[in-house]
């Protein structure tokens, strides 16, 4: 991790800020393999609009939607925008903006069937010089890369380089705490773990811009919001995930956490029924069964884009929009992740819609 968290800081010293003036003296950084990170423990007593904002404490974090929306000429589109922290363990005893203790990230990417793959962006500067995100709101900036919460309202506001996203996702319910009040374990040790917030169920609106034309769009979004220190098991190379929206109500989050040789070594997830009864998932009650693989002409990666999933006494088939969702982000945060607009099936029956993300297949995720 630190290796490539080097390569980043090399990367935004050169080019993100474009003048060095009035700089204060360099000074030896900080031995970020030595910083004392806070740690994730149960009964983490969460409140909101409070912990929607930024915990900096925190080695790693990050704020999440997606959502399928449809333009006013009726065509489907898939969208993601996720804002990443990073806590580097640089320079923190420096009072200068240029110290690159907390690093941003943000990636933009949005899902055209009609087209057949991603158009995608990604966006990154360290914190300060009007770079930040808020720790008593959601409020994050990245330059003109924008997502704030007011008034239980998400707005994202997102210049990409070929595509524009000015969206608000309108939530109606209460925060969906995942795990066990928010402590969401990720590993057979207790301290793999995150503090994990959804929003199921966003109302979309908004307008989105492609090759010039832009649309009036409506839809529905999903929200997630993590934070933690040690997220991986030392053995874990990548996992499954799914958000779902149900057309009846419901929601579904599930999750598997992979070994090298395949073997899971985690597992669980939140059901959200119709009547709004909230079923936990231990690790038992989730299995991923591909039934469908794509392999990606450019990495070489083999993605079970289509699988079956089996949560509880529950079974549904996740397809894919089309193959072709892979997106890298390398020259970010080091990970190449299947990123893609799916349909939730039952007996030939679409009964939702959600985001899979598929990790570790190209190569192993290291945080």
């Amino acid at each position: 991790m630190f290796l490539k968290i080097s390569k980043i800081l090399l990367y935004l010293m050169l080019f993100t800020i474009p003048c060095w003036v009035n700089a204060e003296p360099a000074v030896a950084p900080a031995n970020a393999s030595a910083t004392t990170f806070a740690t994730v423990t149960p009964n983490p007593n969460l409140a909101f609009p409070r912990d929607h904002g930024a915990h900096p404490a925190f080695r790693t974090e990050w704020w999440y939607v997606t959502g399928q929306v449809q333009t006013a000429s009726g065509k489907p589109l898939g969208f993601q925008v996720t804002f990443f922290r990073s806590r580097s363990g640089i320079g923190e005893d420096s009072k200068s903006q240029f110290a690159p203790s907390q690093i941003l990230f943000a990636h933009a990417a949005i899902a055209d069937p009609a087209w057949g793959k991603l158009r995608h962006d990604e966006h990154a500067g360290r914190a300060g010089f009007g770079y930040a995100a808020k720790t008593d709101e959601m409020n994050i900036k990245l330059d003109h890369w924008t997502m704030k919460m007011v008034s239980d309202t998400i707005i994202a506001h997102i210049p990409a380089r070929d595509f524009n996203l000015d969206l608000r996702m309108a939530n109606t319910r209460q925060p969906l705490l995942q795990g066990d009040a928010g402590f969401s374990r990720k590993g057979p040790a207790s301290s793999q773990a995150s503090y994990y917030v959804s929003l199921p169920q966003l109302k979309v609106s908004g307008q989105i811009r492609i090759n010039g034309k832009t649309e009036a769009v409506t839809g529905t979004a999903w929200f997630d919001h993590e934070w933690s220190s040690e997220y991986l098991a030392s053995d874990a190379v990548g996992w499954d995930w799914l958000g779902a929206n149900f057309d009846d109500g419901g929601a579904l989050m599930a999750f598997q956490m992979r070994d090298l040789k395949g073997a899971i070594l985690w597992a669980g997830g939140t059901r959200v029924l119709a009547d709004g009864t909230i079923l936990k998932l231990g690790r038992e009650a989730v299995a991923f069964q591909a039934n469908t693989t794509w392999k990606s002409p450019r990495t070489g990666a083999l993605w079970p884009v289509g699988t079956t999933l089996k949560v509880g006494d529950e079974v549904f088939e996740i397809r894919p929009w089309f193959n072709d969702q892979e997106l890298d982000s390398s020259r970010s945060t080091g990970v190449i992740y299947w990123e893609g607009a799916v349909d939730i099936v039952r007996n030939q029956q679409r009964l939702g819609r959600g985001y899979l993300e598929l990790t570790g297949y190209a190569k192993s995720i290291k945080f």
